[in-house]
């Protein structure tokens, strides 16, 4: 059940199990994530119930991932774990969008009060994840007509918009140029044209430069397609 299953991003590993083990004996599906990076790759690439979030993240920070998160979404529940319990950190985490703050050490009774409340807020939400495509960091709003990569937004042309869209509703497929000038174009793809290389060029240029994990991929003689190639 995805209301069930909770993002928690922690490096201290006493912390991470035990949040771990408290959510398992309460019949959660927890997934762990030990630095702000892998952190943000899930939680811009899958869905979940709620986030919990330590501030202080190797890589990337609890507060960037946060706001990556409600670039995204704007109602999935985020409590922040903190050692700084002052106020103006506590002001920082609520205006990146956090929905509680809760400082360490922590009684899991506690924490676990708080998620099923949010749990039982968000209930009450619409729902609009069929309006989301997801690859990797990635996301699409059909409805939007919005794209963002590790929450920033990308200013896609709608020809650009047409051809990603077709291009993540068929992840993993290798797309011929024939197809793509039908499926994007609408026309007979001629072997004289570059119109669909010069597109693909003006994508990477915009979702894939400076990014460290690359989505298209050039299939030589066949195509090209979009996949996460971690590692």
């Amino acid at each position: 059940m995805e209301n069930n299953r909770i993002l928690v991003v922690a490096d201290d590993p006493k912390v991470a199990a035990a949040i771990d083990q408290g959510l398992r004996e309460n019949q959660f599906i927890p997934e762990i994530a030990k630095d702000g990076r892998r952190g943000l790759e899930m939680a811009m690439s899958r869905n979940y119930g709620l986030v919990i979030l330590e501030v202080d993240l190797p890589e990337i920070s609890g507060y960037d991932i946060c706001k990556a998160i409600r670039n995204d979404d704007g109602y999935t529940p985020v409590i922040m774990l903190a050692d700084n319990g002052s106020i103006d950190h506590k002001i920082t985490g609520f205006e990146t969008g956090a929905d509680d703050y809760v400082l360490k050490p922590f009684d899991f009774r506690e924490l676990l009060a708080r998620i099923r409340v949010f749990l039982k807020r968000r209930n009450d939400k619409p729902n609009t994840d069929s309006q989301l495509l997801r690859i990797s960091d990635l996301v699409m709003n059909i409805e939007t007509k919005s794209v963002t990569r590790a929450g920033k937004q990308l200013e896609l042309t709608a020809k650009e918009f047409a051809l990603l869209e077709f291009m993540i509703k068929h992840k993993g497929k290798v797309l011929s140029k024939k197809e793509i000038a039908e499926a994007v174009w609408g026309i007979t793809f001629e072997t004289g044209t570059n119109v669909i290389e010069v597109y693909i060029n003006f994508l990477r240029k915009k979702m894939d430069k400076g990014f460290e994990t690359k989505l298209i991929h050039t299939k030589p003689g066949m195509g090209y397609v979009l996949k996460a190639n971690i590692g």
